[in-house]
């Protein structure tokens, strides 16, 4: 996913358009939670824009969209989670230097890899989960649990 950045630094163009479809191989996400990912789009510019220091910078300014499939947390079922991330910031970190090329890709894994969530349901009927002894109960029933009560009651004597 390399961008030619020649155009920018020697002002033939005001901003280079990065406006695709990136798809991630699965070599990146099999150590993660995300099961699987559609590919995603990347809609945006990239341009020169003056730092704190009044010097310019290269930056970008880009949506990224597209679907993620994680694991539900309660059903263990693969789920479609959707992703939106607005990104504006200067990229000079991860330019190869002297070379006028950008890889984004880098900067688009570790922006994908944020969206992902620690713990997420689908599940809205938790009377079907269930067994010998046992009961999911919704959070907002934790705290008339008498079970609940009688744990931070041992707790409190500690």
């Amino acid at each position: 996913m390399n961008i030619d950045l020649h155009p920018l630094h020697h002002h033939f163009q005001d901003k280079i358009s990065i406006n695709g479809e990136y798809l991630i191989d699965s070599s990146y996400y099999k150590n993660s939670e995300i099961l699987s990912i559609d590919p995603v789009i990347v809609e945006g510019d990239i341009l020169q824009k003056e730092n704190d220091d009044g010097q310019l910078e290269d930056y970008i300014s880009c949506s990224i969209k597209g679907f993620i499939y994680i694991e539900d947390s309660v059903s263990l079922e693969k789920i479609k989670y959707p992703i939106f991330i607005e990104f504006d910031d200067f990229i000079e970190e991860n330019a190869y230097f002297n070379q006028n090329v950008l890889d984004i890709f880098e900067f688009l894994w570790e922006n994908i890899l944020l969206e992902v969530p620690l713990h997420y349901t689908e599940v809205k009927d938790f009377d079907s989960f269930q067994g010998d002894g046992w009961k999911l109960i919704h959070e907002d029933e934790v705290e008339g649990h008498q079970l609940f009560r009688d744990l931070l009651k041992d707790f409190e004597k500690e």
